[in-house]
């Protein structure tokens, strides 16, 4: 962000900042601090926050958004609170998730006196049904406005920026497809706002008088039709004109199905996004500008918040994704080796292979693996199975990864979560893909007796009932093709990469691929 806070902090301010790990979380604390506030993060896991560049600037708070007592003591002494916790992704029921969490946060912080509640939720058109989706972002609103603290409720339409949904979406919509037969919807009235115009209104909105407690619509100076959006992007992106054809019989389930096959976002956020599509969804009011200006510059267009994601994508500088946020799993179940394991069945597979490399060049590898590199093995195999798991509503391979050469706690890297990074030795990364039980699988880098670098990949499945003990007899057989010609080609990898001569702990991501492939 380059536009300053249009009001100057007041030194010493306490901002609480849930959903720190989520797409809007993750960019909105660094802004706080640039900003002169001092930040406190409420997460359910603290090692999820760990890797976080700002890690070591903020206060974090260890609480599950239920838990009325951990609610709070997060927001003790808090000034303002930003609530951005959304159950989108989370089950058709996401409507109650969103309510329950909702109602805990307002009387945790009527209990608490907390200065102020900012909420980021959705554009509500005039005189139309809404969608499920934005029906639970008005209804969240309303509850925190009758917390009886100071609330403004920022509602916007679609956000345009590197990594969002939203825009992912867009993009590969767009480039994917010359040519498309649509939904009616993508004639419906959508004013978008970029990212970073949303940020600045956030952190303006830490400062807003006492009185003022009320909701705001915030949007971009631009008013476009999702076709004219596609066609845009065309254009910035050195597209050919894409040939667009409207049709009445295309329902909201349906092109959330189609939006699944060509885009990275998966059915459960796709169809709530769709189906808000529906809906026109353009600023009332801009009243938000007597308490945050528009920048000198003014807001910043369509075209102009298109060009700056793509640059931040062609660059490699996306801080926080649409899958930041973890939407699949259960990320707080202890681990077979955790001190709280509650026993059961596990089961093991367990390889070790020694590798003709540095420990240093084999872990280069390692964190590198995933995303367009793949996994080493079998690429056909992995893709058949990614596309079953996003029959059943799982992630599939399509999130990729943030960042094709590191890896934080917390990322998404296709149908796994990186549970735990300790470089240069163990990456643990927790299955989310649609499997009945537990699954984790261990990277680990190891010295033998002799002192030769030894691969060793450990895969672990706590089953959850009869059909998980099924599942893994009937995946077991495939994993020493699968698994076996894994660690080989990992293997093969590392030592081609040692022999190229290239500092593994230096090297840059186009020499990392370059010697791995």
């Amino acid at each position: 962000m380059t536009d300053p806070s249009p009001a100057p902090a007041r030194p010493g301010r306490l901002c609480l900042v849930t959903g720190a790990t989520g797409y809007i979380g993750g960019r909105l604390v660094p802004e706080l601090l640039s900003a002169g506030y001092r930040v406190r993060v409420m997460t359910r896991a603290r090692a999820k926050v760990r890797d976080q560049p700002w890690a070591g600037e903020v206060e974090v708070v260890e609480a599950d958004a239920t838990d009325p007592e951990g609610v709070r003591r997060a927001l003790e002494g808090v000034d303002v609170a930003y609530y951005l916790i959304h159950a989108l992704g989370t089950g058709p029921s996401f409507e109650i998730t969103d309510r329950t969490t909702a109602r805990t946060f307002a009387r945790a912080a009527r209990a608490a006196g907390t200065g102020r509640i900012v909420y980021l939720g959705g554009l509500l058109p005039e005189d139309e049904e809404l969608s499920q989706h934005l029906r639970s972002r008005a209804e969240v609103g309303e509850i925190l406005l009758d917390s009886t603290r100071p609330t403004a409720v920022l509602r916007a339409a679609v956000i345009i920026g590197s990594g969002s949904a939203s825009f992912e979406m867009l993009r590969y919509l767009t480039e994917r497809l010359p040519a498309m037969v649509t939904p009616k919807w993508v004639k419906s009235r959508i004013q978008p706002i970029a990212i970073r115009d949303v940020l600045r209104y956030l952190v303006g909105a830490a400062e807003l008088p006492p009185e003022v407690s009320r909701t705001f619509d915030i949007g971009g100076p631009d008013v476009l039709s999702y076709e004219e959006m596609m066609q845009r992007y065309a254009r910035i992106a050195g597209l050919r004109k894409r040939l667009i054809v409207p049709v009445p019989v295309l329902t909201p389930r349906l092109s959330s199905h189609w939006v699944e096959v060509i885009t990275p976002v998966p059915n459960a956020i796709a169809r709530p996004l769709v189906e808000s599509l529906r809906n026109t969804v353009v600023c009332s009011e801009h009243d938000i500008a007597q308490y945050v200006p528009d920048p000198p510059g003014g807001l910043v267009g369509f075209d102009r918040a298109v060009e700056l994601a793509l640059t931040r994508i062609r660059e490699l500088q996306v801080p926080t994704r649409w899958s930041s946020a973890t939407t699949y799993g259960a990320p707080s179940d202890p681990l077979p080796s955790d001190p709280d394991w509650a026993g059961g069945s596990l089961y093991t597979d367990d390889r070790s292979r020694v590798v003709d490399a540095s420990p240093e060049s084999l872990w280069r590898v390692l964190e590198g693996i995933g995303g367009e590199r793949g996994w080493y093995s079998f690429p056909l195999a992995w893709r058949v199975r990614g596309l079953l798991d996003r029959l059943q509503g799982g992630p599939g391979l399509r999130r990729g990864r943030r960042d094709p050469d590191d890896l934080y706690v917390g990322d998404a890297l296709d149908w796994w979560r990186v549970e735990e990074v300790d470089e240069p030795r163990l990456i643990r990364l927790r299955a989310e893909m649609r499997v009945p039980g537990l699954a984790w699988l261990e990277l680990l880098v190891e010295r033998d007796e002799q002192g030769r670098t030894v691969f060793r990949q450990r895969a672990l499945f706590h089953p959850h009932g009869l059909a998980g003990h099924a599942y893994w007899a009937s995946v077991w057989p495939f994993h020493g093709i699968v698994f076996g010609e894994m660690q080989r080609n990992v293997a093969v990898a590392a030592e081609q990469l040692e022999r190229s001569g290239t500092d593994p702990r230096t090297a840059s991501g186009r020499e990392v691929r370059s010697a791995t492939s």
